[in-house]
């Protein structure tokens, strides 16, 4: 039987408002591929993002423009030059994966030649605020052990000051989200890394990070916005020392695999993130966050209700996914 592709949008409520440096969003808007042989139902779940020129009705047309091409049999392989990186392009391929692991009988990880999945340790995200109110929310999630926090300019650092006392065993990362200025950026690193924070990601705006280059920052750099696929890697090699890694931002498991193999040859450390999205979104990123230094998956716990089945969390510990769910 020929495969059929549907494609939706939904829209999920999260549990509060999440804001940083360039707004604030209620809910998380997503884009649903599904493509069904008769036997076997693959999903794939992703998020159009503004910062890079998409929205969900782009997206939707994107993904539904190769309904034919599904139909007719269109491999991952061929899907990578048929679509640019993107959202549309990653729910088709994740939609894909999932599709062949039940057609196979086998999990997703296995086809890649892993003999299993370990659970992932997600950092948990608070959201940009006054120092009062982050360090409120760093106290109510102390216990966790990694917590991500976001800033929007160099003024901000009082609110890093008030996280670390509030949560004072917690690892803390620091995202910037293209907030910064390079003439900033030697007081903001010395007074991070008095904090004891133990990453920066994304300080300055991606067009301007070539002033990064020979800069010795005393906290370590991540690249998020300025990375997306392979093409981008060499830059980033000369201005950061790990690289955050979306399914998102590279269209999908495939090519994402295929960065963070590039990306350890040479030498950079790997952190995985997502965008605010439900599990289905986040469980085909935890074969990426085998063995990465950091991953940033705690969309489902930012939601106000994740689909039924989620993956299963305790507290910041992220099993494998079940099959009813993905892969």
């Amino acid at each position: 039987m020929a495969r059929r592709l549907t494609a939706r949008a939904e829209r999920w409520p999260l549990a509060a408002a999440f804001v940083i440096a360039r707004g604030a969003k209620t809910e998380a808007e997503v884009v649903v591929a599904e493509i069904a042989d008769g036997a076997h139902r693959g999903r794939g779940e992703a998020v159009p993002y503004a910062r890079y020129g998409e929205a969900v009705e782009g997206v939707l047309a994107q993904v539904e423009g190769l309904a034919a091409a599904i139909a007719e049999g269109l491999t991952r392989e061929a899907l990578q030059s048929a679509l640019p990186p993107g959202a549309a392009r990653n729910a088709l391929d994740c939609a894909l994966w999932d599709l062949a692991a039940k057609q196979a009988g086998r999990r997703a990880w296995e086809l890649i030649g892993r003999a299993r999945l370990d659970p992932v340790k997600t950092c948990f995200t608070l959201s940009l605020g006054s120092p009062e109110a982050m360090a409120e929310a760093a106290r109510a999630n102390s216990r966790r052990p990694m917590l991500k926090l976001k800033i929007g300019a160099a003024d901000d650092l009082d609110a890093v000051a008030a996280v670390r006392a509030a949560a004072p065993r917690s690892r803390l990362i620091v995202d910037a989200n293209e907030g910064l200025r390079f003439a900033d950026l030697a007081r903001v690193t010395a007074e991070l890394a008095r904090l004891e924070v133990q990453l920066l990601e994304q300080p300055l705006p991606a067009a301007d990070d070539a002033a990064l280059e020979g800069f010795a920052s005393p906290v370590p750099l991540c690249a998020d916005e300025s990375l997306h696929t392979r093409a981008e890697l060499a830059a980033c090699a000369r201005r950061y020392a790990l690289v955050n890694i979306k399914l998102d931002k590279a269209g999908g498991l495939t090519e994402a695999l295929a960065l963070a193999e590039a990306a350890r040859a040479m030498g950079l450390g790997i952190m995985v993130g997502s965008m605010v999205a439900t599990s289905l979104a986040v469980a085909p990123a935890l074969i990426l966050a085998q063995g990465a230094a950091v991953a940033d998956l705690d969309g489902p716990l930012l939601m106000a209700r994740d689909r039924e089945p989620g993956l299963a969390i305790t507290g910041s510990l992220i099993e494998p996914p079940s099959p009813a769910l993905w892969g």
